[in-house]
């Protein structure tokens, strides 16, 4: 298995999580868990998925991920599992 985190952070708005999620749905991207909160209008939301199910070259993802992010108003980043985990290990 193939993991990635997800963040999505910015300004609360109607349909974020949608528009993420069937992005990562229509590509075949399971997500293992999620947590999101909603603080003072800011939103923000961390997901670990299973990327191995997918066709696109990681670069696409996070490309296409941050576009999405650019429609809806939100930063949207995708980080490999193991670049995540070294960059936090302190």
């Amino acid at each position: 298995m193939k993991k990635a985190i997800i963040t999505v952070v910015g300004k609360d708005t109607v349909g974020i999580i949608a528009k993420v999620c069937a992005y990562l749905a229509n590509n075949q991207i399971n997500i293992l868990d999620i947590s999101q909160t909603i603080v003072s209008g800011f939103f923000n939301m961390m997901m670990i998925v299973d990327v191995s199910g997918t066709r696109k070259l990681f670069d696409d993802l996070n490309k296409e991920l941050s576009q999405i992010g650019d429609e809806i108003g939100v930063q949207v980043k995708c980080q490999r599992e193991e670049i995540f985990e070294k960059m936090h290990r302190i």
